[in-house]
């Protein structure tokens, strides 16, 4: 019986997804080299069987070399580091989330030197990547995802939408439907506090009906709790929010939902911007002195 040698990784991000991201492929058995600006967060790897690259260049021997970094400038400046050490025919997937037109340059730049390209966002949150039950939505060649879909299914779920860069305009469409839906539920636990509602019965009286989401379950429950220690970033959501507005604007057409959300966000991230984004709870008290949703306190609070 012939057992086919798995890839070798490079995995540029040792940050609160990359890490948990990075052991579950160490987990799968696939031999791993870590790169971070941060040099510890990556040798906090080696005990789960990771080697340490100290810059982008000592990990670009992989087949395959994942980045998880913050935006796209931050991604095509280390893979431009990396790139003269990249082997032909190597296969870089960008599971950062950044813009359509940064993930298509990207693509066309790699390609020039041999090298292939898939953009591959993820929706899911810290704990998706740890449980690796991470929402995965590719860009790129069919060829390439198929080469590609083993690793990726250690980590999630993953689904093709289209050529390069289509994987970045479906994580802009989950993220404008997460961040809109983190601020109407928001005003919604507001207006039952200030109706004289319990906030947590109306959560849970809805339970059930056509509102029942998993926001309105982790996200619900972070504001009752007053729990905004990050999850997802407000930093990070106003970005994504304004990639959204960015790709609405070259595709010509109007978002006014998705344009107040940002508003709210933009005002949120001068005060709480390393708090979770269900903190826009916050910003809508801001706007309605003497209302306030939940009890327990905490720093974000």
């Amino acid at each position: 019986m012939t057992t086919t040698k798995k890839p070798s990784i490079a995995f540029f991000g040792i940050g609160l997804m990359g890490q948990p991201m990075a052991i579950n492929l160490l987990h799968a058995g696939y031999s791993l080299k870590a790169w971070n600006r941060t040099t510890a967060k990556a040798e906090a790897l080696v005990s789960f069987g990771a080697s340490v690259a100290t810059t982008p260049k000592d990990a670009s021997d992989a087949d395959i070399l994942i980045t998880m970094l913050a935006a796209g400038p931050e991604v095509r400046s280390v893979l431009e580091e990396a790139l003269p050490a990249l082997k032909k025919g190597a296969l870089v997937i960008d599971m950062s989330s950044t813009k359509q037109s940064e993930a298509e340059d990207l693509y066309a730049l790699l390609a020039e030197r041999g090298i292939h390209f898939i953009d591959a966002p993820v929706s899911g949150g810290v704990l998706g990547a740890e449980a690796a039950t991470l929402a995965i939505m590719v860009g790129g060649d069919e060829a390439q995802f198929e080469r590609a879909l083993p690793v990726l299914s250690v980590m999630g779920r993953p689904t093709r939408v289209g050529p390069a860069g289509c994987g970045q305009i479906a994580k802009l469409c989950n993220q404008l439907i997460v961040g809109a839906t983190i601020n109407i539920l928001a005003e919604a636990m507001l207006l039952a506090q200030a109706g004289g509602a319990d906030p947590a019965a109306m959560r849970a009286a809805i339970r059930g009906g056509f509102a029942e989401s998993r926001i309105l379950d982790v996200h619900g429950q972070r504001m009752l709790d007053r729990n905004f220690v990050p999850g997802g970033q407000v930093k990070t959501q106003l970005k994504d929010l304004e990639n959204i507005l960015h790709a609405a604007e070259m595709a010509h057409i109007t978002l006014p939902v998705t344009a107040l959300v940002a508003d709210n966000f933009r005002h949120l991230v001068t005060t709480h911007p390393t708090a979770d984004h269900s903190a826009i709870l916050i910003e809508l008290e801001q706007h309605n002195p003497g209302q306030r949703v939940g009890v327990t306190e905490n720093k974000f609070s």
